[in-house]
């Protein structure tokens, strides 16, 4: 891979990605393969004045080997150590940056029950950390290429030649192509996502109507007073502005939890926990996942809508036209971070507090109270085709096309 390109993805990553603040602290999550991108970011996050860039390495094979041998016990409990990290990062509130590389389909046989049950023991000790930091903090995920990965993308080619192929697209679908100005264009691209959040909240929707020829009827209502968002957030401690994903080509909002009804067909495989699961649907009934089906990958399918209370529920629901630069590529990424911004997408599970207008002076259990879902888990799901309608009903009744044959109307 050219180290000119990797350099210029590591300095969109630490200055619009994550905007590393002078004095900030950095916590950078990668797997050991990309040792080399890692310290590209690394020096990066020096260079824009980082006080300090810890490191935090995982490896898919000894993940594996873990599940293939330890004891669920072991795998599910969290250490004194490890949860005194998380309330060092409470305190320190650091950027952070993680870089996805993983096999979409790692951990594939083992059984979904074991996977299930230690993401439910860590998370209950883990995500009171998760949620303390929540809109007080810069985030960032983006991802790299790893041969695993770029085989399951281009199985036809050899390994060297997919991992080529996979970094040219991770390129092109995040706006870099050694030429342009990239800050001029992120600023472009995130300004086009605001103007999209912007037309949504002046509408003032109550709920939405899906419909495509796949089997996809479902509706859905909405928070009152909640708002789109898209592309950029603000860190609301020190107020600086960042991109948590890239690629990103979606305008989102958290759904009132408990309120959608009918039928989601996905339109592209679902990575989780190590698993593919593809050809599925899901039916929702009072709010809540009542069955799905799949053609691979059921049981962990099922398993992963029975995490906890909240992981049947909706926790957003995102706007993404089939002009998508990810869409318009015709590759199946077979990883969320790309599929989900190749077309309109909903989330099962955890909600988005920054939906709530004054979201940082509220308590989550008045946030939650409004309608926001709370779960240990949020996983998207892809359900944008090329005839999927999306219809916005207001107050009054009256309705308002929001997509026509996948895009905007």
């Amino acid at each position: 891979m050219d180290i000119k390109m990797l350099g210029e993805y590591a300095k969109l990553m630490v200055k619009v990605g994550a905007n590393v603040q002078k004095g900030q602290k950095v916590r950078l999550y990668a797997e050991v393969d990309q040792h080399e991108l890692a310290a590209l970011v690394a020096r990066e996050c020096y260079n824009a004045g980082a006080s300090y860039v810890e490191m935090f390495w995982s490896c898919g094979a000894i993940d594996r080997l873990h599940y293939e041998n330890a004891s669920v016990e072991t795998l599910g409990t969290v250490l004194p150590w490890e949860e005194e990290r998380q309330k060092q990062m409470v305190k320190d509130l650091p950027a952070r940056i993680f870089i996805e590389s993983a096999d979409p389909d790692e951990l594939s046989g083992i059984p979904a029950d074991v996977i299930s049950t230690v993401g439910q023991m860590r998370s209950k000790v883990l995500k009171k950390y998760r949620d303390e930091i929540d809109g007080k903090h810069q985030w960032l995920i983006v991802a790299a290429a790893s041969p695993k990965w770029a085989r399951k993308v281009f199985p036809d080619d050899d390994t060297e030649t997919a991992v080529e192929k996979l970094w040219k697209a991770i390129f092109s679908c995040v706006y870099l192509d050694g030429e342009n100005d990239w800050q001029r264009v992120w600023k472009k691209h995130t300004d086009t996502m605001k103007e999209k959040a912007d037309w949504l909240n002046a509408q003032g929707f109550k709920s939405l109507k899906y419909k495509s020829s796949n089997g996809t009827d479902f509706s859905v209502e909405l928070i009152p007073g909640a708002k789109w968002c898209g592309a950029a957030d603000i860190n609301r401690v020190n107020g600086a502005a960042y991109v948590p994903n890239m690629p990103t080509e979606e305008v989102f909002i958290s759904p009132m939890k408990g309120k959608c009804e009918g039928k989601l067909v996905a339109t592209k495989p679902l990575s989780w926990s190590g698993n593919l699961i593809d050809g599925f649907e899901v039916e929702f009934k009072n709010g809540r996942v009542s069955g799905c089906k799949a053609k691979q990958g059921e049981d962990i399918l099922k398993k992963m809508f029975a995490m906890d209370e909240g992981a049947s529920m909706l926790g957003e629901v995102a706007l993404v036209p089939k002009e998508s630069p990810i869409n318009k590529s015709g590759l199946l990424f077979m990883n969320t971070l790309f599929d989900e911004n190749a077309c309109c997408h909903v989330a099962v599970g955890e909600g988005f507090q920054e939906v709530i207008d004054d979201f940082e002076n509220k308590t989550l259990e008045e946030i939650h109270a409004m309608g926001v879902n709370d779960s240990i888990i949020h996983v998207d799901f892809m359900v944008g085709s090329d005839d999927l309608d999306i219809t916005g009903v207001k107050e009054d009744g009256s309705e308002v096309s929001i997509f026509v044959n996948g895009t905007w109307a």
